[in-house]
């Protein structure tokens, strides 16, 4: 059987409704594959000409092995599976889809910090399980009397920062491209290095992208530089946080506690050690999702493989080819 030009060469979504919708009403014919490896995927896809693309790896050797390939378009922001390099010297161009589930990923942010600031979680398994007293909750601060740290003001970054600036917190923020004449950031915002921000900070919110500067920039020194009463989120990448000393720290109260959605090595197991403290609150990599992101996120990918087709200009292209 010849492949299509367009393959979905891997995806977990329970349906590919969105896509198929686009690209019928574009004319073109698609596939839905389920490959879990580079070798799945140089067996399984020759001819294709582009790959959406979840989690299987793209790198020189799907390159080469399927010379046909000349677009992937990621289903999500990060593109941690993709060699970007490797792309560009194979002539392969890279796209994204920054802008989807955004309101969806800053809700969450602010969900864990007001979970963990207020200590909801441990009141109500206490209050289920135990008393009615609320004075096991003390001390909780006021919104408005607390700073927020951001690290990493981009578009998410962005909308965590409005919403706890909406409840009077004072936001704080540091971003590896603060000064860049092509960046806008929230005027309300003041700017620091990032030690300075833990060490001001009462919640400091990742929403960072994952690159080999920004892996493990919350380590064992950032950690013990955060106030013990603060508290720490990640909604941004896993490999943000040393998750050795994010255990010790938890479990040795350097900080009060931390919120989760995201963790190196997806899906955790029941042992990881840091399922046994009760100040962690842990998601399952669910920030971006809502039904409306979820479509979004779908035809978004088929849209702009739709584009790159017709010859048209590309939304979120992150490489550059060389024309």
């Amino acid at each position: 059987m010849n492949n299509p030009k367009v393959l979905i060469c891997d995806c977990d979504h329970k349906d590919v409704d969105s896509e198929k919708k686009v690209f019928g009403q574009a004319g073109v014919d698609f596939r839905w594959l389920h490959c879990k490896n580079e070798q799945e995927v140089i067996d399984s896809c020759q001819g294709a000409v582009v790959f959406l693309n979840q989690y299987a790896p793209m790198n020189e050797k799907v390159f080469k092995g399927v010379p046909s390939l000349k677009l992937i378009v990621r289903y999500g922001v990060g593109v941690d599976n993709v060699d970007v390099p490797a792309a560009t010297r194979c002539g392969v161009q890279v796209c994204n889809v920054p802008d989807y589930g955004t309101y969806e990923v800053a809700d969450h942010a602010l969900a864990l910090m007001l979970a963990l600031v207020r200590k909801i979680c441990m009141i109500n398994s206490y209050t289920k399980e135990v008393d009615w007293d609320y004075k096991k909750t003390v001390p909780v601060h006021r919104n408005a009397a607390r700073t927020v740290g951001v690290v990493g003001v981009g578009r998410i970054g962005r909308a965590f920062a409005d919403r706890v600036h909406a409840l009077g917190c004072r936001v704080i923020g540091y971003d590896s491209e603060y000064g860049n004449k092509d960046r806008s950031f929230p005027d309300y915002m003041e700017f620091m290095p990032l030690e300075q921000l833990l060490e001001q900070s009462d919640v400091v919110s990742l929403h960072c992208a994952l690159t080999a500067e920004s892996k493990d920039i919350i380590g064992e020194k950032e950690l013990r530089r955060m106030k013990p009463e603060s508290y720490l989120i990640n909604v941004a990448r896993g490999g943000l946080i040393d998750e050795q000393a994010l255990d010790k720290a938890l479990g040795e109260h350097w900080i009060a506690g931390a919120g989760l959605d995201v963790v190196k090595n997806e899906s955790l197991g029941r042992e990881n050690p840091l399922f046994r403290h009760p100040n962690l609150i842990i998601t399952p990599h669910m920030a971006w999702y809502s039904e409306e992101s979820a479509e979004e996120l779908n035809r978004k990918c088929a849209e702009e493989a739709v584009r790159f087709l017709r010859g048209e200009t590309l939304h979120y292209p992150v490489n550059h080819l060389d024309q």
